[in-house]
C-alpha cells in the first residue's frame, strides 16, 4: 500500500513536473512558429513585386502586351497628338513658309499679312494637329506604338542594368513622319521637306530610373526564389506550432496584410511619382503608363489579400471556438431543417456524403480558390460570383448529408427527431 502510494505520489509529481519541463519547449516553438509566419507576411508584397519585375517589366513581350492598348487611351492619344504637332511647327510656321521667298517679296508678303500673321499661324497649327490626330486616331498608330515600346524596352533594360540614369523615351519620328505624308495630301507640300524629327515622349524620366535601378536588379534576381520561400515560411510556421489552426489563421491575416501593404504602398508611390513630374511630361499620359505598367501588381493585391482572407476564415470556422461552432450548427441546422421541410431523404447516398463532408467542403473551397487565382484580373463582379458558386457548392453537400434525423433551424434536432426511437 506504501509503496503503491508512494509510487502514485511520485507519479503525480512526475506529472505535474512534465509541463513545466515542456513549457520552454513550446515557448520556443510557439516564438520561432510566430517569426516565420511574421517573415512570411513581410516577403509577400516583396515577392509580389519581385515576379512583375521578373516576368512582367522584364520580358520584352509582356511589356509590349502591356502598353499595347495605350494605343487608343485618349490620354496617351492627346499626349503624342501634341508633342508631334509641336516638332512639326518649327518647321511649318509662316517664318519657314516665308524662307524660300526673296527678301524683298518676303518684306512686301509681311506687311500686307500684318496682324494676320497671329491668325495664319493658328490655322496652321490646327490643320498639323489635325492630320497628326487622325493618324494617332487610326488602326496603323497601334502598329507603329507596339513598335515604338518594343525599342523603348531596349532602353528600359539599358538603362536599368548599366549605370547611366537614361531617361525612358519613346522617340514619335514615325508619328511626325506619317503626320507629314497627311499634310503633303492635304496641300501643304512644304512639309515635303521637313527632315526627320525625333522628338520623345517621356515615360520614367532619369532621376526614377536611376533609383529604381538599385531595386530592380535585385528585384529580378528574387523573382524566381521568392514566391517559394514566402510560402515555405507560412508552412513551416504553420507545422512548427503549438496550435496549427490558431496559427494558420495568423499566417492567413500576414498574408492578407502584407499584399494590402503593398497596395497602399502603390497608391502613395503613383500620387508622389505624379506630383513630381517635370513640366515636360504630361501627367495624364504618365498616369495611364504608371497605371498599364502596375496592372500586375494590382490585381496580385486582390488575390493574394482574397486568398489570405479565405485561408484564415476556414481555419476560424473550423476551430472549435464557441463563436465558429455557433456559426457551424447554424449552417448545418439551417440547411437541416429546410431539407426536413422538403422533405428530402437521401438514404445510403446521404450517409456516404455525410462521412465525406468534410473533404467534400474542403475541395470545394480548394476548387473555388483555384478558379479565383488562374482568372485573368477577376473584378468584383467574379468574386462576388465564385464566392457564390462555392457557397451554393457548399450547401447542396450540406443538403445531401443526410443522415435521417430531423433538424431545427437553430443547428440541433427536432425534439420530435429526439423522441424517435
Amino acid at each position: 500500500m506504501t509503496d503503491d502510494g508512494a509510487g502514485g505520489l511520485g507519479g503525480r509529481r512526475a506529472g505535474a513536473a512534465a509541463p513545466r519541463g515542456g513549457a520552454p519547449r513550446h515557448r520556443l516553438r510557439s516564438f520561432l512558429a510566430v517569426l516565420l509566419i511574421v517573415a512570411a507576411g513581410i516577403l509577400t508584397p516583396v515577392a509580389a513585386v519581385a515576379v512583375w519585375t521578373r516576368d512582367e517589366v522584364g520580358s520584352t513581350d509582356r511589356y509590349v502586351a502591356l502598353m499595347r492598348p495605350l494605343a487608343s487611351d485618349p490620354a496617351v492619344q492627346s499626349a503624342v497628338t501634341d508633342r508631334a504637332t509641336d516638332a512639326i511647327m518649327k518647321y511649318v510656321s509662316v517664318d519657314a513658309l516665308l524662307k524660300p521667298v526673296s527678301p524683298a517679296e518676303r518684306a512686301r508678303i509681311e506687311l500686307a499679312l500684318g496682324a494676320l500673321d497671329g491668325t495664319i499661324t493658328s490655322g496652321l497649327r490646327e490643320l498639323v494637329h489635325s492630320a497628326v490626330a487622325g493618324f494617332v486616331d487610326s488602326s496603323d498608330f497601334t502598329a507603329v506604338w507596339t513598335q515604338l515600346n518594343r525599342t523603348a524596352h531596349e532602353a528600359a533594360e539599358e538603362a536599368l542594368t548599366s549605370d547611366r540614369g537614361k531617361a525612358l523615351t519613346i522617340d514619335l519620328a514615325p508619328v511626325t513622319d506619317a503626320a507629314k505624308r497627311r499634310l503633303v495630301d492635304r496641300g501643304l507640300t512644304v512639309a515635303a521637306k521637313i527632315p526627320t524629327v525625333h522628338t520623345r515622349l517621356t515615360v520614367l524620366d532619369s532621376a526614377a530610373v536611376g533609383r529604381a535601378r538599385t531595386a530592380f536588379r535585385l528585384l529580378r534576381i528574387g523573382g524566381l526564389w521568392l514566391p517559394p520561400v514566402t510560402v515555405l515560411l507560412a508552412v513551416a510556421g504553420v507545422l512548427l506550432a503549438v496550435r496549427r489552426r490558431r496559427a494558420l489563421v495568423t499566417a492567413g491575416l500576414a498574408v492578407a496584410a502584407g499584399a494590402l501593404l503593398l497596395g497602399l504602398a502603390l497608391a502613395v508611390f503613383r500620387s508622389l511619382y505624379l506630383d513630381r513630374l517635370p513640366d515636360g511630361i504630361p501627367q495624364p499620359a504618365a498616369a495611364a503608363v504608371i497605371d498599364a505598367l502596375t496592372a500586375f501588381l494590382r490585381t496580385s493585391v486582390r488575390l493574394i489579400a482574397v486568398l489570405g482572407a479565405v485561408v484564415a476564415l476556414a481555419a476560424w470556422l473550423g476551430g472549435g471556438g464557441r463563436i465558429p461552432a455557433r456559426v457551424r450548427a447554424g449552417w448545418r441546422g439551417g440547411i437541416g431543417a429546410v431539407r426536413d421541410a422538403m422533405g428530402l431523404r437521401t438514404g445510403r447516398a446521404g450517409l456516404l456524403v455525410l462521412r465525406a463532408r468534410a473533404w467534400l467542403n474542403r475541395t470545394v473551397v480548394a476548387v473555388a480558390l483555384a478558379v479565383y487565382l488562374v482568372w485573368d484580373r477577376p473584378t468584383a463582379a467574379v468574386v462576388a460570383g465564385i464566392v457564390l458558386s462555392a457557397l451554393v457548392a457548399l450547401a447542396l453537400v450540406e443538403l445531401l448529408a443526410d443522415d435521417g434525423t430531423p433538424h431545427t433551424p437553430g443547428g440541433g434536432p427536432s425534439p420530435a427527431g429526439s423522441a424517435t426511437p
